[in-house]
């Protein structure tokens, strides 16, 4: 049983997701799951033991956390950048410069300055989604979008399918979204995508622009992070529009320069999430953000590895799957 520190809650795990980069550390294709190591870091639990400096929590609350566990002192924290902390680690992570156990467990230690309060509406198998959707929502809000802007997400997996749906409740008239599974695509048109395109039986570019007068849209979301897609969404924005990267599972792409530099594009980076959690709750609790339609199954922790097996061989129509140690209370 872990033990909390002086600024430290104990936290029972109620649920937490599997999350893309875990399923990397389950084939040991990333470099930030180095074993051994507890994974997991989209969860919500119960508080159970509070350290002695602890203050705004008490034991019995409800809550979920920030899996950037930031220091709260350097010179990007000070700004607010906590996803851009100096000291950063991540629940669930180890690299060679540190290890910090996650939540694919019964307990859990995290600090109290990255707990939020998770109102009775919102279940706990919805709050372990609030990480994914904090990163949808830090996207967006970097995108810098306007009211009434018509926008694209290049990509219908769960990040992708959160960024529809944060762009429509920010007063998106339009939203495009390509993809190549059709059951994502109708999933995505589920969620109020205005139009959906399929890239391998049409060329999404020039269907963007029929949809859009010839223009373009104003800005385009990239949520899979390939030479492909990157040129997918810089060919459908129009002359000085925004293309904000989320994805990055390559460690390089190129990308078109003469269009992003002819056309004045801006090419924005957007990393994790910094501090749009109460936002996200809140967007949860209005019913603003659907997330049931994307949790495929919660399963008991102990049936963890054959969930991993399945979402490791690409199985199809898998989307989350979140863990409960303690089902009956999921």
């Amino acid at each position: 049983m872990p033990r909390p520190g002086l600024d430290e809650v104990l936290i029972r795990v109620e649920a937490c997701g599997i999350c893309g980069s875990d399923v990397h550390g389950f084939d040991g294709s990333t470099g930030r799951r180095i074993p051994p190591i507890i994974m997991g870091h989209e969860a919500a639990g119960t508080i159970t033991a509070v350290g002695t400096n602890v203050t705004g929590f008490h034991e019995g609350a409800r809550v979920t956390f920030d899996s950037t566990l930031y220091c709260g002192k350097c010179e990007y924290c000070q700004r607010g950048e906590m996803n851009l902390c100096e000291n950063r680690q991540i629940l669930g992570v180890s690299t060679p410069d540190f290890r910090r156990a996650g939540a694919f467990a019964d307990y859990v230690v995290v600090p109290e300055r990255v707990l939020y309060h998770l109102p009775e509406s919102v279940e706990f198998k919805e709050a372990a989604m609030v990480e994914p959707l904090a990163v949808a929502v830090h996207a967006v809000a970097v995108s810098e979008i306007q009211k009434g802007a018509t926008a694209m997400v290049v990509g219908a997996g769960m990040i992708g399918l959160l960024v529809l749906q944060v762009l429509k409740d920010a007063g998106c008239h339009s939203v495009i979204v390509s993809d190549i599974d059709d059951t994502r695509l109708k999933l995505a048109e589920d969620l109020g995508a205005t139009v959906v395109l399929n890239a391998k039986t049409v060329d999404v570019a020039a269907e963007v622009l029929k949809h859009t007068n010839g223009v373009g849209v104003d800005v385009a979301l990239e949520a899979v992070g390939s030479t492909q897609t990157i040129r997918t969404a810089i060919d459908s924005v129009r002359k000085g529009g925004t293309v904000t990267l989320i994805g990055n599972v390559s460690p390089t792409a190129e990308i078109p320069l003469q269009a992003v530099v002819s056309r004045q594009l801006r090419l924005q980076g957007s990393a994790a999430s910094s501090g749009e959690y109460p936002q996200c709750i809140e967007m949860l609790a209005r019913g603003a953000i659907q997330v049931k339609p994307l949790i495929t199954a919660v399963a008991p922790l102990e049936d963890g590895v054959r969930w991993f097996e399945r979402l490791h061989s690409r199985e199809p129509n898998l989307m989350k799957i979140v863990l409960a140690p303690h089902l009956e209370h999921a």
